[in-house]
């Protein structure tokens, strides 16, 4: 089953601004709902990856991964 992430958009004057509900910073706007939702989806792979480098680094040596599932 893939992961699943809340994009939360709204209408703001002439811009649609949006973000992601269970990740903090990852938030876009565009011109268009249809461009946010690409551009979320995209700043929410992103951010995905950093943060999994981060923690890897982090960790130095000598770590396991275990998947959790909720």
């Amino acid at each position: 089953m893939p992961n699943r992430y809340t994009a939360v958009t709204k209408k703001d004057g002439d811009w649609w601004i949006g973000w992601i509900e269970e990740i903090p910073g990852v938030n876009c706007q565009e011109r268009t709902r249809k461009e946010l939702l690409e551009t979320l989806r995209i700043t929410l792979k992103e951010a995905l990856e950093l943060n999994r480098q981060e923690s890897l680094r982090a960790a130095q040596s000598e770590f396991s991964e275990e998947a959790i599932s909720l």
